[in-house]
C-alpha cells in the first residue's frame, strides 16, 4: 500500500462526496466507500469485509431503537392522506388570516403542527405547499412570501418532535431518544414564534406582499376549529406520553399510528388504496433509511481504521482553537453540506466524524460535572449540539444555491422565479442565525426542559 491510512481516508471522504454530487444514492455510495476503504486498509480485507456483511447488517438493523423510524413515517404517510394537513391550515387560517401577513403565518403555524406529526421537512415542505400555495395566491400574496414562507416552514418538521433525524442522531451518540425530544421542544417553539414575528416585519415593511384575508363567519370558524381536534388529540397523546414516561417513543409512534386511523375511520377519509400506498412508502423509506444507516455504520468502521477522527481530534486540540471556534466552524460545515445532501445522510455522515473532536475539546468522556471545553457533561453535551446540529442542518435546506426546501416548493410555483423564492428566505433564514446565536449563548434553552422533567 503506497497511501498512509490518513492519506487514504481523506481520499474516501473525497470519493464519497463526489459520488453524492454525481447524484449516486447516498446509501449506495456509502456502502461502496465504507466497504471499498475497508478492503483497502485492513490485511485480507476482502474476507474481513464478507465477515463483516456476515454480522453487521443484523446488528445494525435489530436495534430497538430503529423500529420507531417506521412506526413514525407511517403516521405521516396516513395523516397526509387523512387530510390532517387541510385541517391544520384551515384552523390556522381561521385564526390568524384576518390579519395582514396572516394566510403566510397560518401556514407556517400549520407546517409546525405537521411536522410534529410526520417528521420529515421535505414532506412538511411539499404537503403544505399544495394546501397552502393556492390560498396564499388567491390573497395576492407576493411570490417572494408566498413561496419562501412554505420553503422555510418546511424545515420546522426536521426539529420539532418526533423527529426522524432527531432519533438517528440519538442513536449515533447513544443519547437517550426521549431526552432529545424534550431538549428540542422549546427551539422548536422559538423557531415557529421567529418565523411569525418575521412574517409581521415583513409585511410591516411591504403591506402589498401578505393583505388581509377576509374574516370568516363564526360557523367556518366553529367548524375549522372543531377540524384539527383530531391532530391536537394525537399530538398531546403521543408526546405527552413520552413526556410523561407512560410508554416509550416506539409505543408512542404507534399509539399516532393508531388514532390517525381511528380518526379517519369516523371520517371516512382512508381507503384501502391509500393504506397500501401509506405502508408502499413506508417500506420504500424505511428501506432506504436502513441501507443509509448500514453504509454509515461501513465508512464508520472504514473511518475508525485509518484513525481519521481521532487524528483529525488530536490535530485539532494542537492548533489551540478555542473549542467555541471549533464548534462555530463544525456548524459553518454543516450547513455547507446541507446544500449537498439530504439532513438524513448529513447527520449519518458527518455526526460519527464530528463528535470525537468535541468530546476531545470538552475534556474528554469521563470528565465529571463540569467539562473542560465548554463547561458541561459529555451527556449534556450531547443534547445541546444535537439540537445545534439540527438547526444548521435545517438551514442548509433553505441555503442558496441548492436549497432543498427551496427547490420542493419552486417545482410547485413554476410562475415565481427561483431567485424570487430564494429572496422571500432569506428574512427567515437571519432568524434561524438569531436562534442559533441564542442557543450558543444559552445552552439552557437547550437542556432546562430535559433537566426540569427529569427531577
Amino acid at each position: 500500500m503506497t497511501a498512509d491510512p490518513i492519506t487514504l481516508g481523506f481520499l474516501g471522504l473525497g470519493a464519497l462526496l463526489l459520488l453524492i454530487v454525481l447524484r449516486m444514492p447516498v446509501a449506495y455510495a456509502m456502502i461502496l466507500v465504507g466497504a471499498g476503504g475497508i478492503m483497502l486498509v485492513v490485511p485480507n480485507g476482502q474476507r474481513v469485509m464478507m465477515a463483516q456483511l456476515k454480522n453487521l447488517p443484523y446488528g445494525v438493523f435489530s436495534n430497538y431503537d430503529l423500529s420507531v423510524i417506521p412506526m413514525f413515517i407511517l403516521m405521516g404517510a396516513l395523516a397526509t392522506r387523512a387530510g390532517f394537513s387541510q385541517a391544520l391550515f384551515r384552523a390556522t387560517n381561521a385564526w390568524l388570516g384576518w390579519m395582514r401577513g396572516g394566510t403566510a403565518m397560518a401556514a407556517i403555524a400549520a407546517c409546525a403542527g405537521f411536522g410534529a406529526v410526520s417528521g420529515s421537512s421535505l414532506a412538511t415542505a411539499s404537503t403544505m405547499g399544495k394546501v397552502a400555495l393556492p390560498e396564499l395566491r388567491r390573497y395576492r400574496y407576493s411570490g417572494a412570501l408566498a413561496t419562501g414562507t412554505l420553503a422555510a416552514g418546511g424545515v420546522l418538521g426536521i426539529l420539532i418532535p418526533p423527529s426522524v433525524v432527531l432519533v438517528i442522531y440519538a442513536i449515533i451518540v447513544e443519547a437517550n431518544i426521549v431526552t432529545m425530544f424534550m431538549a428540542a421542544f422549546v427551539p422548536g417553539m422559538i423557531a415557529v414564534v421567529f418565523f411569525l414575528l418575521t412574517i409581521a416585519v415583513y409585511v410591516a415593511a411591504r403591506p402589498g406582499a401578505g393583505p388581509a384575508g377576509g374574516a370568516g363567519s363564526r360557523a367556518e370558524f366553529r367548524a375549522a376549529s372543531l377540524g384539527v381536534i383530531p391532530v391536537l388529540v394525537i399530538f398531546g397523546l403521543v408526546l405527552g406520553g413520552i413526556y410523561g414516561g407512560l410508554y416509550g417513543p416506539t409505543p408512542a409512534a404507534a399509539v399516532g399510528v393508531f388514532l390517525v386511523w381511528l380518526f379517519s375511520l369516523f371520517q371516512t377519509r382512508l381507503t384501502w388504496a391509500d393504506w397500501r400506498a401509506a405502508l408502499l412508502e413506508t417500506a420504500a423509506t424505511s428501506g432506504m433509511i436502513y441501507l443509509i444507516l448500514l453504509g454509515a455504520e461501513l465508512v464508520k468502521i472504514y473511518l475508525s481504521r485509518v484513525r481519521l477522527p481521532q487524528v483529525t481530534a488530536e490535530w485539532i486540540l494542537g492548533t489551540g482553537l478555542e473549542p467555541f471556534t471549533v464548534l462555530l466552524l463544525l456548524l459553518a460545515a454543516l450547513v455547507l453540506l446541507g446544500c449537498l445532501m439530504d439532513s438524513l445522510s448529513m447527520i449519518l455522515l458527518v455526526i460519527p466524524f464530528f463528535w470525537p473532536v468535541l468530546v476531545a475539546l470538552n475534556g474528554g468522556p469521563f470528565q465529571g460535572a463540569a467539562g473542560a471545553g465548554f463547561g458541561m457533561s459529555t451527556d449534556d453535551l450531547k443534547i445541546w449540539f444535537g439540537i445545534l446540529a439540527l438547526i444548521v442542518v435545517e438551514l442548509g435546506l433553505i441555503t442558496p444555491p441548492v436549497g432543498m426546501n427551496v427547490f420542493v416548493i419552486s417545482a410547485m410555483a413554476r410562475d415565481v422565479p427561483m431567485i424570487e423564492t430564494f429572496r422571500g428566505v432569506m428574512p427567515f433564514f437571519a432568524a434561524e442565525i438569531v436562534r442559533v446565536a441564542l442557543i450558543l449563548a444559552f445552552p439552557a434553552i437547550v437542556l432546562w426542559l430535559p433537566q426540569m422533567l427529569a427531577r
